[in-house]
Formats: structure tokens, sequence, C-alpha cells
């Protein structure tokens, strides 16, 4: 899928905030990350294990904020 980002410039509109919404819209959209993670070529194997990985933190994350709710 291609995800192409764009914003059209509203009448009288500096051009400096013009740049900075379409940023906005772009990291939101996740486009760079995704250029970034498809630049090299990642196995399967080392994909699975970051995903792991990642679920991992989440977990204790999420596991950290109910205790420290717990404590007040």
């Amino acid at each position: 899928m291609i995800s192409i980002a764009y914003i059209s410039i509203r009448q009288d509109e500096p051009l400096e905030k013009a740049i900075k919404r379409f940023k906005r819209q772009v990291d939101k959209e996740g486009i760079i990350t995704e250029w970034k993670r498809r630049q090299y070529f990642e196995k399967p194997s080392a994909a699975r294990n970051r995903k792991k990985r990642s679920a991992e933190r989440k977990r204790l994350k999420k596991i950290r904020k109910v205790q420290r709710r717990k404590m007040y």
C-alpha cells in the first residue's frame, strides 16, 4: 500500500505553518518509520524477535502502570 501525505495550503497561510502541518501529517501516518523499516531486508526470525521484545516491553510497562495505581 502506498501512503502519500498531502495537505492543501490555506489562503493567507504562512509557508512555515504549512510545512509544520505536513510534517505532523507524515509523522502521524508513520511514513518515515515505514521507510526506515523497509530500507534494509530483515530476516523473518529477526522480525519475530523484534516483535516479541516489543510485546514484552509493553507488557512490563502495563504491569508497572497497574502497580503504581495500587500504591496510591
